[in-house]
């Protein structure tokens, strides 16, 4: 009776020691690991600003300075400032209304090519807009483009040249061009607008130049000189959503300029800051980094400045529109405004004709109204499904997804009557990684009979966005497919495929 009566005081001084311990705590449910049974990333996936970049998918490049009153495509750097001479007040807002009317996203200012001339009042250097001295010249760009692109809704950012063939300083042995001019003219034009979507540094880094009047030939490491790792820390201090092109190492060149990206491009990549790319059209299927591919490419014959060469087809540009933004890459077109600062006339009207071409083309998705069906739907979670059907909802948050373990899936999209389709349309969510290693796409009638869609395109991966014409041709708009049913089938995936997007044109 004696132990009954001391265990019973133990245990009630316990409870009160308890309770003394826990008064003012609040208890709760420890959340599941995983509520809305989402798939589990594949790695490498990209940071929310690339995600955002991607999605820009075409926007214009605007090759405008001291070049375009010299007549070259490299100034040497020791061009008298009053050379820069704009025949007008130099018109931003027109350079990017011609964009918009392409179906364009946004655009890049070049405003520091490798002459090293500045088109904004810099304090790093003489050899700027400040010391030109004519009556048009001292419109500072990259401010008068911000402000522009704001006003229309678009997005902007700058090209800055990291050689400098004009600065005493730039390979000298020392850090002080890096320290003192490139750093501090990559932070004023940070300052410009805290939401700029890219700052471009070109893959020219070193040579012969005018150095201050020391002339000669300076070779640099870019992999290290340009203190990459604080440049990102600056500009994403500044402006968070900014991607930092080429040297910055946050997207790669896609290995050309003539606007073709690979029919086969992966985001990941292996390619440390500043190297060199083997084949930037590819990517690498096991890289450890998310480095996805944008296109450079001329709307002009000739020239990156402007020198009155002649704007190629609409026909021929909506051509190279398939053959990037339809190949997981993003594209940057090049726009050059002529001497009086605004771009000639027969590149405003050729762009609105682009823009016609891709709203006629691309602009009505047919699968909107589809019945779509999959063989395998992942198990909804708490607050998420990944039901067939979110593949035509519009939404970039919703997606289609497999079960763990099933890697393969056959997804049907059964029209309410047969259609004329042109291009198929797929994009995987890549928030998650880019997964699917093949997949194959077939048109049919009857729901019963199926014929190969896409020609010989190879149908390797999809990543965040794959266009593909009815004949594999990028060069004729053809005749289109009657159908009424497409399957897509994705036969390799590193892990369930999670498809955002399917569109038929």
């Amino acid at each position: 009776m004696r132990k009954l009566t001391f265990l019973m005081a133990m245990l009630t001084v316990g409870t009160v020691a308890l309770q003394a311990q826990t008064a003012g705590l609040q208890i709760v449910d420890e959340p599941l690991p995983n509520p809305d049974n989402e798939p589990a990333p594949v790695q490498p996936v990209p940071h929310p600003r690339q995600v955002k970049w991607m999605q820009t998918e075409f926007y214009a490049f605007y090759h405008y300075g001291m070049n375009t009153f010299t007549g070259k495509e490299w100034g040497n750097g020791d061009e008298a400032e009053n050379l820069y001479n704009p025949t007008q007040d130099p018109n931003p807002k027109q350079w990017l209304e011609a964009a918009k009317s392409a179906g364009m996203k946004g655009g890049i200012a070049v405003v520091k090519h490798h002459d090293g001339f500045c088109l904004w009042p810099t304090a790093t250097t003489k050899h700027s807009i400040a010391s030109s001295g004519n009556a048009h010249s001292g419109v500072n760009i990259p401010e008068a483009f911000a402000a522009a692109a704001k006003e229309l809704g678009l997005k902007y950012g700058f090209y800055i040249s990291p050689w400098d063939r004009n600065s005493a300083y730039y390979g000298d042995g020392t850090d002080r061009y890096v320290t003192e001019v490139f750093l501090k003219q990559c932070k004023e034009l940070a300052l410009y607008g805290d939401d700029q979507f890219e700052m471009w540094f070109d893959g020219a880094n070193g040579g012969s130049g005018y150095y201050g009047g020391k002339g000669g030939s300076r070779t640099i490491d870019r992999a290290t000189y340009y203190d990459v790792p604080n440049l990102r820390d600056m500009v994403h201090g500044i402006s968070p959503n900014c991607v930092l092109w080429g040297v910055g190492g946050e997207a790669r060149w896609i290995g050309n300029e003539d606007g073709i990206g690979g029919e086969t491009s992966w985001c990941p990549d292996n390619r440390l800051d500043g190297a060199d790319q083997p084949d930037g059209k590819l990517g690498n299927e096991n890289g450890w980094m998310w480095l996805p591919g944008e296109c450079d490419a001329k709307a002009t014959t000739s020239g990156w400045f402007w020198n009155g060469s002649s704007v190629l087809s609409a026909e021929r540009l909506f051509q190279m529109y398939l053959e990037t933004v339809g190949r997981n890459a993003t594209w940057i077109l090049n726009l050059p405004p002529d001497k009086t600062g605004s771009l000639p006339k027969a590149t405003v009207t050729r762009m609105a004709d682009l823009g016609k071409l891709i709203t006629t083309r691309l602009g009505t998705n047919l699968a909107t109204d589809a019945t779509v069906t999959a063989s395998d739907v992942r198990t909804a979670g708490a607050a998420r499904n990944y039901n067939a059907a979110n593949i035509i909802d519009g939404s970039l948050d919703t997606y289609y997804a497999t079960n763990d373990g099933v890697n393969e899936a056959v997804i049907t999209l059964t029209l309410p009557e047969a259609r004329k389709i042109h291009y198929v349309m797929l994009q995987e969510h890549i928030q998650l990684g880019q997964r699917v290693k093949a997949f194959k796409i077939e048109t049919s009638t009857d729901g019963n009979t199926w014929t190969k869609f896409g020609g010989n395109v190879p149908t390797t991966t999809i990543g965040y966005k794959r266009i593909i014409p009815q004949s594999g041709s990028t060069s004729s708009y053809g005749n289109g497919v009657n159908a009424k049913y497409v399957r897509v089938s994705i036969t390799k995936s590193k892990s369930c495929p999670v498809i955002e997007n399917i569109a038929l044109y």
